[in-house]
């Protein structure tokens, strides 16, 4: 089941606790009114005094970020404390200019909640649920900049104070699959609900992995890994099985594992030491005294945050396999690509309008879209806003294919001019007569002469070669432009071809 998994020594047992940082949407930063844009390509231009943290100023409590956490922790059944409170987290290190962190300690915003791995295709995996521990708030560190030259380090302030939501799990996870299935479902959901980007290439979502291997029945955990800013979900789960792998190996030959904080190498696919790892008392939290603490239920109206949500998406899989008779691996595309899923239900939306077989168009919306319209997507690399298609446009195509007035070729021909240009698909088959032709005449007719010139072809069908009968059909396509069923000439090219003596 677990694939890379199993060929670890299955003597051990992994014990997996993740960190998860995401970049909050919003507007200003998180205790100062400069511009929250990450992605400003001028070093240093959206930063402050607070941003730098000069002496004599005070930060101000971002108020959105404050709600955008208390949203994820509603949607992940948290429990809201009535009391919360930031503290400094003190380290140094260059892209801390204060010297110390605002985070939160020991009075969180939520406490506690889970997450269901939704996005596996397995029954039992996708039932399961992943425990955790707090999600609280912070603010981002700078950007550290290294010059090719490797003789000096910069620093760009532009992220430093960016909101930051932390969210903890519990130790409760086993392996590399469930870990990136966590991670991927946590993406979803923090999109759907608008709270971040989460794009993990990008730094806007980045993962931290606490691992340790334990002898299986023991009940003590063995000593604890921790592997730095993972940043996509490949390198979330190989990393793991990687740091399996090490582990066990250290263990089967008697030596020790080293408590210590590890890097991973996308190039080599390994783990590397960095420095041993800090403990909490290490940081020296204490109360941030420049800061009031949060009486949470008197700012909050959680009922009003509650309408604010669309539908969780583990709900919105649900729906959908019920709605479009999705199986698991389909529902989850559309999950990770909602441009596409509201493609799919705006296109069903107008097509219920129509006088049609609904069962059969929405199977066929749901097909040209996964393997069509994603497919030329994809084969292009297009952007949305490169694809021209439209909900209207996708449905008349869906139309006039139910309703027998076009074969597939000639569907799959005109989605693919329809991308790359959205003129009228009823128009394009009116003006190049695409409809399906059923003048049993003219296509007997164009039979007769695909079998006649195709001698070897019907020499091959009748020495039983089914493939030749493909090429029949296709010779006939050619002709009659696909506005032909190729099914139709299928059945036709047999029966001429076993009734007679050709």
């Amino acid at each position: 089941m677990w694939r890379s998994y199993l060929n670890f020594n299955m003597s051990y047992e992994a014990t997996i606790g993740l960190e998860i940082h995401a970049e909050l949407l919003t507007k200003t930063k998180m205790f100062c009114s400069c511009l929250n844009e990450p992605d400003e390509k001028q070093p240093n231009k959206n930063i402050c005094p607070i941003c730098l943290g000069h002496p004599g100023t005070l930060p101000v409590i971002n108020v959105e970020a404050v709600k955008k956490v208390l949203k994820v922790g509603l949607a992940l059944n948290s429990e809201i404390l009535p009391y919360s409170k930031f503290d400094r987290k003190n380290y140094f290190y260059p892209d801390l200019p204060k010297g110390y962190q605002i985070s939160q300690y020991d009075n969180p915003l939520c406490l506690g909640g889970k997450l269901k791995l939704f996005l596996s295709d397995e029954e039992n995996e996708s039932q399961k649920e992943i425990e955790i521990t707090r999600v609280h708030l912070e603010e981002d560190t700078a950007r550290l900049v290294h010059p090719p030259d490797g003789k000096s380090t910069l620093i760009d302030f532009n992220r430093g104070g960016v909101p930051l939501m932390e969210l903890v799990t519990e130790p409760v996870i086993h392996n590399g699959v469930e870990a990136r299935l966590f991670c991927q479902g946590l993406q979803i959901l923090l999109k759907d609900l608008n709270i971040s980007e989460a794009e993990m290439e990008k730094g806007q979502m980045r993962c931290e992995v606490n691992i340790s291997l334990k002898p299986i029945g023991q009940k003590e955990l063995g000593t604890k890994v921790e592997i730095k800013n993972l940043n996509s979900f490949k390198a979330v789960e190989k990393a793991i099985d990687y740091e399996i792998k090490r582990q066990t190996e250290l263990l089967d030959k008697g030596e020790k594992v080293i408590q210590e904080t590890r890097g991973w190498d996308p190039i080599k696919e390994i783990t590397y030491s960095q420095r041993i790892k800090e403990e909490a008392q290490d940081y020296r939290y204490f109360p941030e005294p420049d800061l009031p603490p949060l009486k949470v239920y008197e700012l909050f109206d959680f009922e009003e945050l509650k309408k604010e949500f669309k539908e969780l998406p583990w709900l919105k899989k649900e729906r959908i396999m019920k709605e479009y008779d999705l199986n698991s691996k389909e529902a989850n595309i559309l999950l990770k690509d909602l441009q596409a899923l509201e493609i799919l239900e705006e296109t069903i939306k107008i097509l219920k309008d129509e006088n049609l077989d609904i069962k059969k168009a929405t199977n066929l919306a749901k097909n040209y879209l996964l393997t069509d319209i994603l497919g030329i997507k994809e084969k292009e690399k297009l952007t949305y806003e490169e694809i021209k298609i439209t909900p209207l446009n996708f449905s008349k195509i869906i139309t006039n294919i139910v309703q027998g007035k076009i074969s597939s070729r000639v569907a799959k021909d005109i989605l693919l001019e329809i991308i790359k240009t959205g003129q009228d698909p009823e128009k394009i088959i009116k003006e190049r007569n695409l409809e399906t032709i059923s003048d049993a005449n003219l296509i007997n007719s164009i039979i007769e002469e695909i079998i006649k010139n195709n001698s070897k072809a019907v020499e091959d069908y009748k020495n039983g070669k089914e493939t030749a009968i493909q090429f029949l059909v296709g010779q006939a396509m050619a002709k009659l432009k696909g506005a032909a069923d190729p099914k139709i000439l299928e059945k036709l090219f047999r029966e001429k071809l076993n009734n007679t003596n050709l």
